[in-house]
Formats: structure tokens, C-alpha cells, sequence
């Protein structure tokens, strides 16, 4: 067992810190509470996506969540052979789900709701039970085109005419649509990431998913796409391209300390999910997480050692 850390603390800094919460409550209104959110340590928060335990059904994937000590649920709907959102919603409905999680201690931290092109199903056909649920992030695909550079902004502008009935339905929802990257989808390089930013119409409806693993793909700079993505990065999954167990955080090659640095430089209050596709035995993909976990928060200490 490592010993605990102690840091020494002037006085000075042992009063500032002490006095901030009872400044911030001597602040009438919103004032306080920008003074005591800007004051606020960034943290990094743990979300495990329920995909990884597709053979499970949702009770227990939550239970599995909670034991590995997440904070927060990611449950994906129709997906190869993972169907937790339509288990959620078929057995628990919003009120059995909500009592799932809170006898679990997660969040809902967010829905994955990929287009599943034999059942033409997605973010519209669960749109309903999310906003029952009290809505949130919905992640799902960009759209799977090859645009050149010098069509980039016409193909995006276009994208966001095709999203405007999802923008609507996510906004009646309470949901914010977080559009995840793919190879060989209109989301894909970080030149299309700025165009996104630059040209998006609702902001505060919909914005973006940053999955490493298709950034790597294509040599792109992971921290450099989630500086660009800046506000409207919503989701953050912890995978580097690499096979097998090697995709998930602290087995692969990837030093993912500059992208926990680039989160924390945006002040990302989103999730970060580890992360992997692919068939493992249950016990070894516990020990593999368990692992990814711990190397996760040694990176937050390195961040905030070097002082953010």
C-alpha cells in the first residue's frame, strides 16, 4: 500500500481556501456562483458504456459498473448484439431505471444511439423514454461521406439541415446530441471538427463525441481536436487504435496525459468513458478496466501536479 501524500500548505493558502466558500455564499446571486465554479478544481469523472458487457442484461450491468467504482452509466442501444437501452426501457421504464441507478450510486451519463441500418432505429425511435428519463447526451453517428476539403463547410452545412428534425426532438427531449467521429464519415479529421464548430446552428442542442482510436487512424492530434471542440465537446472516450485489450487506457502504447491535459485546459464536465471493442473474457476485462481506471486518475494526478 502506497503511503498517503501529504503536500505542505501555507497559511496563506490554508485561509484563501477556507475563506472561498463563505465568500462565494457573501455574493448575492449568479455572482457567488460563478465565483465558486470558477474556483472549482477541475476533476475527471468515470463513465463505463454498457456495450463492453453486452451479454448482461442492464441491472446487471449497472451492478458491475458500480463495483468497479464508476460514477456513471453509458447505455447503448441497438448495437451488434447490445440492446440495453430497449431492456431499460421495456422492463425498468423511466421510474425502475432511475431506482437502478440510484441503488447503484451512477449517473445517467449518457445514451449511445447509433443508427442500426436493419432496424432503422436511433436517437428518434428512443427519444420519448430518454426525455422520461430526464434526457441528457445522446451519442450517434456523423453521416458516412467522403467530403473534400473545399466541400467540407457546404457537406456540414448541409449535415445540420438533415439533423434539424433529431435538433428539435433532442430539444423537446432535454437532450444534447453528441456527434461521434468516425473513418470515413463526414466527422473525421480536425479540419471537419472546426467546421463543425464554426458552422453549427445549436450549440446548445448538439455538438461533439472525441473517439481517439479513428483519430489515430488517421494520425491526427487528439489534444489538438479537443482544444477545437473546445464547449461543445460533450463525450470523451478513453481508447487508443490498438488491438484487442491493448485499446483500453494504460495497456496500449498511447500516453494519454496530454489529452487529460487538453479535457482539463476546456474545462470538460462531461464523462470519460474507457474504452474497447471486441470479445473478452468477463473477468479479464474486469482486471483490464480495473487497471485502465487506476491509470486514468494516476494521468489526473500528473495534470494537476503540473498545475493544470
Amino acid at each position: 500500500m502506497n503511503p498517503p501524500i501529504h503536500s505542505p500548505i501555507s497559511r496563506r493558502h490554508f485561509l484563501r481556501t477556507a475563506a472561498m466558500p463563505l465568500a462565494a455564499m457573501a455574493l448575492p446571486g449568479s455572482a457567488g456562483r460563478a465565483i465558486a465554479a470558477a474556483e472549482a478544481p477541475w476533476r475527471l469523472r468515470l463513465a463505463f458504456s454498457s456495450v463492453m458487457r453486452s451479454g448482461l442484461p442492464i441491472k446487471a450491468v449497472c451492478e458491475r459498473a458500480a463495483e468497479l467504482g464508476f460514477e456513471g452509466i453509458d447505455i447503448w442501444g441497438p448495437f451488434d448484439n447490445c440492446r440495453h437501452l430497449g431492456d431499460a426501457a421495456g422492463c425498468l421504464g423511466p421510474a425502475g431505471l432511475k431506482r437502478l441507478l440510484a441503488m447503484h450510486r451512477l449517473e445517467l451519463a449518457s445514451f449511445t444511439t447509433y443508427t442500426n441500418k436493419a432496424e432503422m432505429v436511433g436517437f428518434p425511435a428512443h427519444a420519448d423514454f430518454i426525455g422520461r428519463c430526464g434526457g441528457g447526451v445522446v451519442v450517434r453517428e456523423s453521416e458516412y461521406i467522403k467530403a473534400e476539403p473545399e466541400n467540407l463547410a457546404a457537406a456540414m452545412r448541409a449535415f445540420f439541415e438533415k439533423l434539424k428534425p433529431q435538433i428539435e426532438k433532442a430539444a423537446a427531449s432535454k437532450v444534447r446530441l453528441a456527434i461521434e467521429n468516425h473513418g470515413g464519415a463526414l466527422l473525421n479529421s480536425p479540419d471537419s471538427f472546426k467546421a463543425f464548430v464554426d458552422l453549427n446552428p445549436e450549440p446548445q442542442h448538439v455538438g461533439v463525441a472525441v473517439a481517439p482510436y479513428h483519430l489515430q487512424n488517421i494520425k491526427a492530434a487528439v489534444d489538438e481536436v479537443i482544444r477545437v471542440s473546445g464547449s461543445q465537446l460533450l463525450f470523451f472516450y478513453a481508447w487508443q487504435s490498438a488491438r484487442g485489450m491493448d485499446q483500453l487506457p494504460g495497456h496500449g502504447p498511447a500516453d494519454f496525459v496530454p489529452w487529460i491535459k487538453a479535457l482539463a485546459d476546456i474545462r470538460y464536465r462531461g464523462f470519460v468513458n474507457p474504452f474497447m471493442h471486441g470479445h473478452v473474457e468477463p473477468e479479464a476485462l474486469m482486471a483490464g478496466i480495473t487497471k485502465a481506471c487506476a491509470y486514468l486518475r494516476e494521468c489526473e494526478r500528473r495534470v494537476i501536479a503540473s498545475g493544470n
